[in-house]
């Protein structure tokens, strides 16, 4: 596989002179892989299922780190209505908030775009092609068994959507016992959540789970502008899920899900903005999902795998006087057949996925993507140290043409020690759903030219060492995009999308470290990212806004299992560079401090969690309205700090059944 010298230069160079240590892992209810002495002690294996290949976590030759359920919980307790917060704590992912007047949220990969990065539920993309960014706090992580998380290119077995990565939600599986959980949430902000789930045996070979929740906020002004500075919303969710286990085990996997929530910002009822007007923004959003994953032995063969799914939402948003209504649809089918002979695994499957877009108001952006796909994976044991593997895919796009994905990797692991190398290259079909045009609507949008699929180069190291109480990581990355999709200003009222002059860069290193002593578990992380790309026209190179060099986090847990919880935890965001902030060119610095408490008085629990002790907030230091509209139609600044300052959330949790 071709991979272009300044990046596999940059990798290497990054890994001169530097301690190097390996992702380890460890059991599943907690953040990481799994140790392999630890298996061996008889902790409970994590079997991935984003890779596809069966193997357990720290058998993977790609670096996959998994959140287990235990650590969903504990994010249950601060956020029970999204998924946000959970993946946000993992080092290299940054949830970055594209639309502070709505709140809406997408998920960056080590630097790259929210758009590159596939979000999954079980394999299936019940959340679309390209998942818009107030989908991901849509998403509660009450019926979560795990969360996997594969960072770079995994575009050679997930076709386009997932050229920065893939985050896949794992839903739970039911136990023998039937049991239900309600939780009971409510924060400073007047904000509340209820969320319930339930599950048990129907019968022999089936078992069934339903989850479902409601969850409001009050619209705030915090800093009494006439700006909502925490949008209002109502939202139910409900998921229901049929699982099958036949004697054979042959399994299959039937869910359906349904959303609604009517979302409120802008200015208040007799406010306006600095042109004396009023400034409604609200979305309304309605998605209905459905999905089936089956697995079935092929006698002499393997295993036959089957996935399909198709889901459908519908948008009404005002942004001003500019109404928009629109409709996407994502349809879904794979077969892949996997087996192994001796050594070797190996997997060969076909795919097809379509994704619909239809705007009442703005029809000249309409599209309609269909890529069918071939792909395949190998998996060689060289030894009982060294595995080698490489996966390809070739997609033929309706818009995009023939397009080759190919993803090669090696994991070594020489005693506690491990070390993993891949590389990967994909990928992504432009839309006119940018951040910017996501926040603002369509209205000011020039009709699409003729733009280029963006397409990626990524390369990893990973270095670590895992034993006894003590784990470490270590991790370099690297990334090239070429044709990058770029918003640009044409007049002050106009803009257009198109391919970046020259190549968007991202440089970087991970590093984690855990210390655990019976319940205590003490981990620190640290993350630097030099990211650059092509300015507007003529204006040469610039750091990629929003993208802060330096992050770090510290947290301290100690938990005792059917007693209780206590939690600190700190996180620190370096200066980020601005891009059209006319109140500074570079943002902050801040640190983030919390706590949580939760005691176990038998079948009910009782919680209480403090957010943002130290009460940073942006509208603190400079206005988030700007003094005019902007080009795109936005009226506030990019957000670089949060913007709901300290809130402190508590309720009770009932458990009943299934062991408790």
């Amino acid at each position: 596989m071709k991979t272009s010298a300044p990046l596999l230069a940059a990798a290497t160079a990054m890994t001169t002179g530097l301690l190097l240590w390996a992702p380890v892992a460890h059991a599943q209810e907690h953040h990481g892989e799994a140790d392999h002495g630890d298996a061996e002690e008889g902790e409970e294996d994590i079997v991935v299922q984003a890779t596809r290949s069966g193997r357990r976590v720290q058998d993977e030759a790609i670096r996959v780190e998994v959140i287990g359920r235990e650590e969903i919980e504990e994010k249950l307790l601060m956020t029970p209505g999204n998924v946000s917060m959970l993946v946000a704590e993992t080092p290299g992912v940054r949830v970055q908030v594209t639309s502070p007047a709505l709140g809406s949220s997408n998920i960056r990969m080590q630097g790259m775009s929210g758009r590159y990065t596939q979000l999954l539920s079980d394999g299936l993309p019940l959340y679309g092609g390209q998942p818009s960014s107030i989908g991901l706090l849509q998403i509660p992580p009450t019926d979560l068994g795990q969360v996997e998380v594969i960072k770079g290119s995994a575009s050679a077995l997930y076709g386009p959507s997932a050229l920065g990565g893939v985050i896949n939600l794992v839903s739970r599986r039911p136990k023998a016992e039937a049991e239900t959980e309600l939780l009971l949430n409510a924060t400073t902000r007047d904000g509340q959540d209820v969320t319930g789930y339930t599950s048990g045996p129907l019968g022999t070979n089936w078992s069934y789970s339903l989850t479902g929740g409601y969850h409001r906020q009050t619209r705030k002004d915090l800093d009494d502008d006439g700006w909502i500075d925490m949008p209002g919303y109502d939202r139910w969710t409900v998921r229901p899920r049929l699982f099958w286990e036949g004697d054979d085990g042959a399994t299959t996997l039937i869910t359906v899900g349904a959303t609604e929530e009517d979302r409120r910002g802008g200015t208040l009822a007799g406010r306006t903005t600095p042109d004396g007007q009023p400034f409604p923004l609200t979305q309304d959003s309605r998605r209905l999902d459905v999905g089936l994953i089956g697995e079935f032995p092929v006698e002499s063969l393997g295993k036959l795998h089957v996935r399909a799914s198709a889901m459908t939402q519908r948008h009404r948003q005002l942004f001003g006087t500019s109404a928009e209504t629109d409709r996407q649809n994502t349809f879904f089918a794979e077969t892949s057949l996997a087996g192994e002979s001796g050594p070797t695994s190996w997997l060969a499957g076909a795919a097809i996925q379509a994704d619909d877009y239809r705007s009442r108001a703005f029809p000249v952006f309409d599209y309609s993507y269909t890529v069918p796909g071939l792909f395949g994976q190998v998996e060689q044991e060289v030894t009982d140290e060294l595995l080698l593997a490489g996966s390809a895919r070739v997609d033929f796009h309706s818009d995009y043409g023939t397009r080759f994905s190919p993803r090669l990797s090696a994991f070594y692991r020489p005693g506690p020690w491990t070390i993993r190398a891949s590389l990967g290259k994909g990928f992504y079909a432009p839309t006119p759903f940018v951040d910017e045009i996501e926040a603002a609507g369509l209205s000011r949008l020039e009709p699409l030219g003729p733009l280029k699929a963006e397409t990626a180069k990524t390369a990893s190291l990973d270095f670590g060492y895992a034993k006894g109480p003590i784990e470490a990581s270590f991790t370099l990355f690297a990334s090239d995009i070429d044709n990058a999709v770029q918003l640009q200003d044409v007049d002050v009222d106009t803009v257009r999308l198109v391919n970046a002059a020259s190549t968007t860069r991202t440089r970087g290193g991970e590093l984690m470290l855990r210390y655990r002593w019976q319940g205590l578990s003490i981990t620190g992380s640290y993350v630097v990212v030099d990211a650059s790309e092509p300015g507007p026209a003529g204006t040469g190179r610039r750091t990629t806004p929003r993208t802060p060099r330096h992050t770090a986090g510290l947290v301290g847990m100690w938990e005792e299992h059917g007693k209780g919880r206590i939690g600190i935890e700190a996180y620190y965001t370096g200066r980020q560079q601005l891009d059209d902030n006319p109140y500074r060119a570079r943002s902050r610095p801040y640190f983030e401090l919390g706590a949580l408490g939760e005691i176990t008085l038998g079948k009910v629990s009782l919680f209480v969690n403090a957010e943002n002790i130290l009460n940073i907030r942006q509208t603190k230091y400079d206005p988030l309205l700007l003094p005019q509209r902007a080009p795109d139609g936005s009226w506030t600044t990019d957000a670089w700090a949060p913007t709901d300052g300290f809130v402190v959330n508590g309720g009770v949790r009932f458990k009943f059944g299934g062991g408790h």
